[in-house]
This record gives structure tokens, sequence and C-alpha cells, in this order.
């Protein structure tokens, strides 16, 4: 073994990658993790036992488990691929978030149940509006790292 190859990165020179799941990102992976069993499990369950009621608001909290499910898996592999895909996805939840529960507030009728994103993630503390401007603050500084 070589010199070269028992230096750490950083006296090297070498950027050494950005783990996005340690401080902050920690406690992203977290709240995803907890927001990925919470709306798979409410999905889940509703569909199984009255989907005919409310299919919509029923497959909308399945693709908001797919989505927080993706960007925990993101956070937790790292690197700069996974950080740019989770920023992408973040920015979606973000959408789905203010779309869906600007269609709740505006016409309440369009929903025979809730969603998670329904008015803004009320029913979650309005948790699903503020994980994924966190999660795409974090991701950014994780650029920069």
């Amino acid at each position: 073994m070589t010199d070269t190859e028992r230096t750490p990165a950083a006296a090297t020179g070498e950027k050494q990658p950005f783990d996005l799941g340690t401080g902050p990102g920690r406690v992203l992976v977290w709240f995803y993790g907890v927001f990925t069993v919470a709306a798979a499990s409410r999905s889940i369950v509703q569909m199984i036992l009255d989907f005919g009621r409310a299919p919509l608001a029923y497959v909308l909290s399945a693709v908001a488990a797919l989505v927080y499910g993706f960007i925990t898996y993101s956070l937790v592999r790292g690197g700069e691929t996974a950080r740019r895909t989770a920023l992408v996805c973040c920015a979606a939840e973000l959408l789905g978030v203010l779309v869906v529960g600007t269609w709740t507030m505006a016409e309440p009728s369009a929903f025979a149940d809730a969603t998670v994103w329904s008015d803004f993630g009320m029913g979650y503390l309005f948790i699903p509006v503020i994980l994924p401007i966190t999660g795409m603050m974090w991701l950014r500084r994780a650029r920069k790292a």
C-alpha cells in the first residue's frame, strides 16, 4: 500500500462525498421513513376495506407513500445521483401537496375521504408541506459541501 492510498481524502485535497443521512439528514430520514409507513399503511387498509368509496384519495395516499419511500431510500443511499434524484422527488412531492391541498380547499366535495396531502397535510400537522421544503434545503446544502 502506498502513502497516497493510506492518506485520507481530506489530506490529499480530494473532495469527500457528502453523506445525506448524517446530521439533519438523519432527522429527514426518520421523518420520511415514518411517513412512508404511515401513508402506505393508511392507503393499503383503505384500498382493501373500501376502495370504491374514495379511489382517488386512496391512490393519492399510495403515491405519497411511494414518493416518501423513494426519498428515504435516496437519503440513506447517499451520493450525488441519489441527492439529485431526491431533490427532484422533493420538488414533485411539494407540487403534489400544493395541488392536492389547493384542490381540497377549493372543492372539498372532490374527495370522499382525506389523503395525506389534503388541506396541505393538516391531518398530519402540516408536516407534508414542511418536509419537502426542508428536504430541498438540506439537499441543496449537501451539493455545496
